[in-house]
């Protein structure tokens, strides 16, 4: 299991994550706003703006107070610095 820093110490599983997008279209912020009926939402912000929203394969919803490029390189870097690793960690 290999893990992403998604600011603030928040982290969370690379394996797990389906799309990293940014919050500003509508369509996401409805999403964001049924995960928050839900319960599913997690909000990494620690009250900040939010600049990154990260669907996870639970149906969990991730908001991250970095940047989706800035989220989307970190995942990038940890591929490409380890290659060849089994995921059973």
């Amino acid at each position: 299991m290999k893990l992403i820093n998604i600011g603030h110490g928040s982290m969370i599983s690379s394996s797990r994550m389906i799309a990293i997008v940014s919050p500003i279209s509508a369509p996401i912020k409805r999403i964001v706003s049924e995960a928050r009926d839900k319960g599913i939402l997690i909000d990494a912000t620690y009250v900040r703006k939010t600049r990154a929203v990260v669907i996870m394969d639970s149906g969990h919803i991730i908001l991250s107070a970095l940047l989706a490029e800035t989220v989307a390189g970190r995942v990038a870097d940890k591929n490409l610095s380890e290659p060849g690793e089994e995921d059973d960690e």
